[in-house]
């Protein structure tokens, strides 16, 4: 048997993903520092799971059900143990039996345990596994696998959301996942002007640009050491724990490099199936999967659809919403309660509206699971209300920027949820920064510029009938846990001459935690040489990678774990020259007394010195909505404005878009190169969803389950993203002012890209992805 310190891969993470960049810059807070990780990503040499290595590997491969609803009649894996190198083949039956001492695949999820790791009795979902195997070659263990001999009684599959209310349970939980039924104001109230609309919004999938892989060795204590990219190390930890039947202490995970994530970053079942192998086998188990299989492991958007109708008066004041909200939260639970949550919360936008009726539900299909995504839940309801105010203000013949003026959400303001709106919300400020911003010029002002029409030079379009759109859209999401959920994180700075290290179990995903970490130190301690530890689960609990808690949570510990070191430096210089630690500062790598007496570099103050501090963030708690949908559920509120300029060939249907430009609440701009990186990244995802991405799926089936049928967005689709303002107005209860900058671009551009159609076309333009058959006119 192998031991955890046989693994290896090309190059060392620890060595590079902290690698100081060659050319000098200016650090700490506030500054444009290049991402810790940017310079071994760009030479190809940064580590990633699908990179590990042990001696005596074997190989891990799954079977997945081809049938999206079937009753397990029989498995017999005889064909693939008779397979040469096949070293083990496992099913339900080889996990800890249920609480009626049967098996029941020891269900697992992040908020409610009720989907299987491995299926037992029946399958629910397209794709979901059904036994795994290890061998010695992965060729070997996926002929293994594929050998195995299932007998299914086929099932009709649940498809249509709005068939789950009236269909017999696809699980013993029921159909409901959750129901939101959101009251506040007048029922009765009604307005001079009344627009409707019925929205679609389908499953886009986070299509991750790494293979998702792991590799699980064996211990001698009979537990087990994961290697995974995963974004919540100490829930994987658990889960996996709990699903194996054995105490948390023997099961620890180690983050491998994560090449980005917008969603969770493995299938439930791929660490616990890892493990349960590594532990038959005795060896150490990889597991790497194809593109076709991880569209089917993972979770997707939450496809939906929505109902509205907007009362307003003469003026454009909102008067009453009402909404219906549907989400398919697919088979399993996951996170689909708060998802709808959010969208609930969230189903009247940044604007201002007394009465608000809302009826809003997550319920569950025999198609994917859905989960975690940039601005679950948000985004859907951004395009329906964006959609609805557009309505309006053709209605009322008031100019689009205008309507969303005059009910534009304020600093103090109240949600439909009754919470008030206490942290900074300068809508009213963001739309005025994108108007004020300059169009881009057309392309026919420019005979070059003929391959920037849809359709590129020499298509079969007609110039003529090229029309130009530009719309807007607002949107909002929370940070942070919802709804009473604890945030807790913990850092351990240590400092050793003129070195420190950070140690927090916060995962960088892509948003780069590891850079702003570095960042914190350096301001609070004057210490540029910074080094960021990998993670482990044996490190303190810093929670999942999600809604931007780790810049606020994580990067709180670090920066009060940083003060408590620097007061352990500065206490004995002040005893020494009779004063108190507030008179000292630090800056520009210097310590400074306030009459200019004291001047030391701080690397002279730390020599010989060994200095280290703990601490922890935990903001102000939330409650849960309650049976009318009210309550102060959010911590706090991110706000973005947009404008989209499209070329339509209305003719064709093909839609460019040619220009996004964003106004965004920022809080504080941390590191404004990242902010931008970040918001580029946010937009092209959101842009994606507008025109391209679409995991299709037939009576439950996924009918596109690769990069070349599902389409994402390549350099040429996505546009030129120019900022118009990073608006600072600080978040006085959020860690250094800051507000997280990447779902909310992500929530606001389709629905942006949906209202320049819609502008270029006069096309009521209903669903996500917009078809060309949505944008041809006549």
């Amino acid at each position: 048997m192998s031991s955890p310190t046989d693994i290896s891969s090309p190059t060392d993470l620890s060595a590079v993903a902290t690698e100081e960049p060659k050319d000098a810059e200016p650090f700490g807070l506030g500054s444009p520092a290049l991402r810790t990780d940017a310079l071994p990503k760009a030479l190809g040499i940064y580590p990633y799971a699908a990179d590990l290595w042990a001696e005596g590997l074997l190989w891990g491969a799954v079977l997945r059900s081809p049938h999206p609803h079937a009753r397990i009649v029989a498995v017999d894996t005889a064909p693939a143990l008779a397979l040469p190198g096949v070293h083990a083949v496992v099913t339900a039956a080889d996990l800890p039996p249920g609480p009626e001492g049967t098996p029941d695949g020891a269900p697992s999820g992040p908020v409610t345990a009720d989907r299987p790791i491995l299926a037992c009795g029946v399958v629910r979902h397209h794709g979901e596994p059904v036994a795994a195997v290890a061998a010695d070659h992965p060729d070997t263990a996926r002929l293994a696998a594929a050998s195995i001999v299932v007998e299914y009684e086929l099932l009709e599959a649940v498809s249509d959301p709005e068939q789950s209310f009236n269909v017999p349970p696809l699980h013993p939980d029921g159909n409901l996942f959750r129901h939101i039924p959101l009251r506040t104001g007048d029922p009765e109230a009604v307005g001079e002007v009344v627009v409707e609309g019925l929205y679609q919004v389908g499953r886009q999938d986070p299509a991750p640009l790494g293979s998702e892989a792991g590799l699980a060795v064996p211990r001698p204590d009979g537990g087990v050491e994961l290697h995974l990219s995963s974004t919540d190390p100490h829930g994987d930890r658990d889960r996996t724990a709990a699903c194996l039947g054995i105490e948390p202490d023997r099961v620890r995970l180690v983050v491998t490099g994560v090449p980005g994530a917008t969603s969770d970053r493995e299938d439930l079942s791929f660490q616990v199936t890892l493990a349960l192998l590594a532990l038959r086998t005795g060896r150490p188990v990889k597991m790497v999967l194809t593109r076709e299989e991880s569209f089917h492991a993972h979770t997707s958007r939450h496809p939906a659809l929505l109902r509205y109708r907007h009362h307003a008066d003469a003026e454009g004041k909102l008067v009453k919403v009402e909404a219906q909200i549907l989400l398919d939260g697919g088979a399993y639970a996951d996170v689909s309660a708060e998802a709808l949550a959010a969208a609930a919360a969230f189903s009247v936008g940044p604007y201002v509206c007394p009465n608000v009726l809302v009826d809003a539900w997550a319920v569950r299909t025999n198609n994917p699971p859905a989960g975690r995504m940039r601005g679950e839940g948000a985004l859907q309801t951004c395009f329906a209300y964006e959609s609805q105010l557009d309505q309006l203000a053709v209605q009322l013949g008031i100019d689009p920027l205008e309507i969303r003026r005059r009910n534009a959400m304020a600093t103090g303001d109240p949600m439909p949820t009754g919470q008030a709106v206490t942290c900074p919300a300068p809508v009213a400020s963001l739309l005025d920064a994108i108007a004020e911003s300059p169009l881009p010029a057309l392309p026919l002002d420019d005979p070059e510029a003929e391959w920037l029409l849809p359709g590129g030079p020499g298509g079969a379009g007609d110039p003529a009938a090229i029309r130009r759109g530009i719309g807007y859209a607002v949107g909002m999401v929370h940070m942070l846990g919802a709804e009473g959920e604890d945030e807790v994180s913990t850092a351990t700075v240590r400092v050793s001459g003129n070195h420190a290290t950070v140690i927090c179990a916060a995962v960088d995903v892509g948003q780069g935690f590891a850079t702003l970490a570095r960042q914190i130190v350096q301001s609070v301690l004057g210490v540029s040489e910074v080094y960021v530890a990998p993670v482990d689960s044996d490190q303190s609990v810093a929670g999942p990678s999600a809604r931007g808690r780790h810049t606020w949570v994580s990067g709180g510990a670090v920066e009060r774990a940083a003060l408590m070191v620097r007061h352990q430096l500065l206490q004995p210089i002040a005893a020494n020259f009779g004063m108190s630690v507030e008179l000292l500062t630090i800056a520009d790598g210097k310590i400074t007394s306030y009459d200019g007496v004291l001047g030391m570099p701080v690397g002279e103050a730390l020599e010989g010195k060994e200095l280290w501090a703990t601490a922890q963030c935990r903001p102000h708690p939330t409650e849960p909505l309650n049976e009318s949908g009210q309550g102060d559920a959010f911590v706090s509120i991110a706000f973005c404005a947009m404008r989209a300029v499209v070329d339509v060939d209305i003719e064709l249907g093909a839609v460019r878009v040619v220009d996004v430009t964003v106004a965004q609440d920022v809080g504080r701009a941390l590191n404004p190169r990242q902010i931008e990186d970040r918001i580029e990244a946010a937009v092209a995802h959101g842009v994606g969803l507008a025109l391209l991405e679409n995991l299709r799926t037939e009576n439950g089936r996924i009918l596109n389950a690769s990069l070349t049928g599902y389409r994402l967005p390549t350099a040429l689709d996505t546009p030129d993203v120019r900022i118009a303002a990073l608006l600072e107005e600080r978040d006085v209860v959020a860690t250094f002012g800051a507000k997280a900058v990447s779902a909310v671009p992500a929530v606001v551009a389709p629905a942006a890209v949906a209202a320049a159609v819609r502008a270029a076309t006069g096309l009521p333009v209903g669903r996500l992805p917009i078809l060309p058959e949505d944008a041809i006119v006549g």
